[in-house]
């Protein structure tokens, strides 16, 4: 199995960014998905809607269903799992994209933003993965791919950003947990991480990062794909990385990723001897 085709995504926070990157792979084998995002009206500062993104799954051959949901909100979440398997008739795969980013210290992080971010990050994770399993376990072949890294306890991740370093780790101890509970069931649950910071918006809240140092979010698009037509059975608990996971695929070049194939690109956070 190479292709996604038929099978339903729910991914959260598609309407830009690595969440659209991996919604337009499953698009171009005509897939079913669900762009589950907060952005239903252009914003200036923030390209992209729940709208343009199904047009454009749509143009890339799949099947979409735009949905208002902050993963925040309970009702939002099961609501939109709902419409989704009204529309398409279950759920194959679960997308935990949707993140809050804030990396400034303790004194300077306020304390809406500390509750956005474990919101957002960690619980939103818990909650999509808890409204999608009841039609994830009915599935031939149920993934759920969190976007979050290895787990580490190097306080040089901790001490200049503890409340997001929280978060994060949060949904990849999420990831761990449903990998256990899950996993033997058939589910496979792990997480993707890039090697690289990605050019997406996030990386304006990222001091001295410059886009031409980042790699396209095709590259984790890609590395998706790669984990998602995979078989489910016996696959979980394991925490990717990007270029790994492409590299075991076949893939030798990595410069059609890069913005600029010039200028080497900036290791992301989380990752050791990099």
């Amino acid at each position: 199995m190479n292709t996604l085709a038929g099978k339903t995504l729910f991914i959260t926070g598609a309407s830009r960014g690595i969440g659209l990157a991996i919604a337009l792979r499953a698009a171009r084998d005509g897939a079913n998905v669900a762009i589950a995002a907060k952005s239903a009206v252009p914003n200036p500062k923030l390209p992209g809607t729940i709208h343009s993104a199904a047009e454009a799954v749509e143009a890339a051959g799949g099947h979409a269903l735009a949905l208002k949901c902050d993963v925040r909100e309970e009702d939002d979440v099961r609501a939109a799992v709902a419409a989704t398997v009204d529309a398409f008739g279950g759920i194959d795969i679960l997308i935990n994209n949707a993140s809050a980013i804030w990396l400034r210290g303790t004194l300077d992080t306020p304390m809406k933003r500390f509750d956005l971010m474990q919101q957002v990050n960690a619980r939103g994770s818990f909650l999509c993965a808890q409204a999608c399993l009841p039609h994830l376990l009915q599935s031939p072949n149920p993934h759920i791919l969190t976007l979050a890294p290895p787990p580490n306890l190097d306080s040089k991740w901790w001490g200049p950003h503890t409340g997001y370093t929280l978060a994060k780790m949060g949904m990849s101890f999420i990831t761990l947990g449903l990998a256990a509970e899950f996993g033997p069931q058939g589910v496979a649950v792990n997480a993707l991480w890039p090697r690289t910071v990605i050019a997406t918006d996030a990386i304006n809240m990222i001091p001295g990062v410059e886009p031409g140092h980042c790699r396209k979010p095709e590259i984790m698009a890609d590395a998706a794909h790669a984990v998602l037509v995979r078989e489910a059975a016996g696959f979980h608990g394991r925490f990717l990385i990007d270029d790994d996971v492409l590299t075991a695929a076949g893939v030798i070049d990595f410069d059609a990723y890069a913005v600029d194939p010039s200028k080497k690109p900036l290791p992301d956070l989380f990752l050791d001897g990099t």
